[in-house]
């Protein structure tokens, strides 16, 4: 693949030329503009000029069936949200140091979808800002400066989460306390449940190696970090409950388990609220960001009281935006939404759907070499069918066929050999049948 600094899925923009004309003016005003640090996504962008649910339309009007975006969890431009945002625009939009029952009304139903122990929650405006908190409460808490994280984690863009994001790549040095461990690896060929165990353990293991390796160095550690579905490790959901020793890992450490929900979360792998309720543990920091406000930048971090205590005394925290009053109607309209659409119940029998097809599908393609998934985020491995070994210009070239036939999904992993699926809560089994067909006619005309 192109070098295109570590985004999967990303346009050559030294191939701008061979654009139709509309498409390279702004593909090279963008440049001329933003610099080369924005990315456009795929090998012949796409100009989106309006969304509806699950639909992005192109400006001739052309719909695409939008399988990857996680932002709009309930659905683009949902009219119940849309209301909700207009409505409290014009009434009131301010910070958090003003008292009023809009943010805690939303406070209370969002602890609520928590266990017990999770009791406090403190605001923000993105998924890596929440990141950022969560590191300073993590270190102010245990006194340890130590991070240990997965080998192709991604957790956000500050100076703080950078250094806890090594998908980021080589040119984005990982912080001198920073640890990083394979991620979990559980023969995706075995449906026995007595052999799950093991890959829990073996995590574990890698985990309490890398602490040592901290102590050897004389850093103690703070937290270990990870999003509940290791969606940059290769979306890796599966064995449910083997992050349970991993957790007692790390507290016999003496430190703290921080979930990063920011994609797993808001009902999305259809068993719970939050991924890490599918492994059967309370973490001591969660945090929260991109699907929170269906695209509205805001994002929190939810705690136990306890570890709050003393950092909400001694540390001054102020977010000017974070938790302002036209987010937070936002996010209480997108609650609304999954509540009175079923939206997690649907991610779980859609989901399942999902993964039956593209296992289907799997069966009689020898270039694919996994599925995974559990609710409505599911990954498709591609291999060299000689030696087995991760093949990411086929998955590439997938992506860009499903893109041509009007689809839209991307890549993730390591070597970006995993086709990411990961469409909005909304998505329907016609719309898996309208994905399965232009994948299976893609296949056909890539691998001849």
């Amino acid at each position: 693949m192109p070098d295109t600094a570590y985004i999967v899925n990303a346009f050559d923009v030294e191939t701008a030329d061979a654009l139709d004309p509309e498409l390279r003016r702004i593909v090279k005003r963008r440049a001329r503009l933003l610099g080369p640090a924005y990315k456009l996504f795929y090998r012949n962008p796409v100009r989106i000029v309006r969304a509806e649910g699950v639909h992005l339309y192109d400006a001739d009007g052309q719909a695409y069936l939008d399988a990857y975006n996680n932002v709009p969890s309930v659905g683009h431009c949902h009219p119940r949200v849309v209301e909700a945002i207009a409505r409290q625009a014009a009434t009131l939009n301010t910070h958090t140091r003003y008292a009023n029952d809009l943010l805690l009304d939303y406070a209370e139903r969002l602890l609520a979808t928590f266990p017990a122990e999770i009791g406090h929650v403190m605001f923000a405006c993105t998924g890596s800002e929440a990141v950022d908190l969560a590191l300073r409460i993590a270190r102010f808490q245990t006194g340890g400066e130590g991070m240990v994280i997965t080998a192709n984690a991604y957790h956000g863009v500050t100076a703080a989460a950078a250094e806890i994001s090594p998908s980021l790549g080589p040119a984005v040095p990982l912080g001198r306390a920073v640890r990083t461990v394979a991620p979990p690896a559980p023969d995706p060929a075995t449906a026995d449940p007595a052999a799950w165990p093991a890959a829990g353990q073996a995590f574990a293991t890698r985990v309490t190696d890398a602490i040592a390796d901290l102590n050897r160095h004389g850093i103690k550690l703070a937290a270990f970090i990870a999003d509940s579905l290791f969606s940059t490790d290769g979306i890796l959901p599966d064995p449910a409950g083997f992050l349970k020793p991993v957790i007692d890992a790390v507290h016999d450490a003496g430190g703290l388990y921080i979930a990063d929900e920011v994609q797993p979360g808001f009902g999305r792998t259809g068993d719970a609220m939050w991924g890490f309720q599918r492994h059967g543990i309370v973490p001591d920091l969660v945090v929260m960001g991109k699907p929170m406000g269906n695209g509205m930048p805001i994002s929190a971090v939810a705690a136990r009281p306890e570890i709050l205590e003393d950092f909400g005394n001694k540390i001054r925290y102020f977010n000017t935006f974070g938790g302002n009053s036209v987010c937070v109607a936002a996010a209480a309209a997108v609650l609304d939404v999954i509540e009175a659409e079923g939206l997690v119940e649907n991610a779980r029998a859609v989901g399942r759907y999902l993964l039956r097809t593209l296992e289907e599908i799997a069966a009689s393609a020898p270039r694919i070499g996994a599925v995974r998934g559990v609710g409505l985020y599911t990954g498709m491995d591609f291999i060299c069918p000689s030696t087995g070994e991760p093949d990411g210009d086929a998955a590439i070239g997938v992506v860009n066929g499903l893109r041509d036939r009007h689809i839209l999904i991307s890549a993730t992993g390591p070597h970006g050999s995993t086709l990411k699926i990961r469409p909005p809560l909304p998505f329907a089994s016609a719309h898996v049948d309208q994905l399965a067909a232009a994948l299976s006619d893609t296949l056909r005309a890539t691998f001849r």
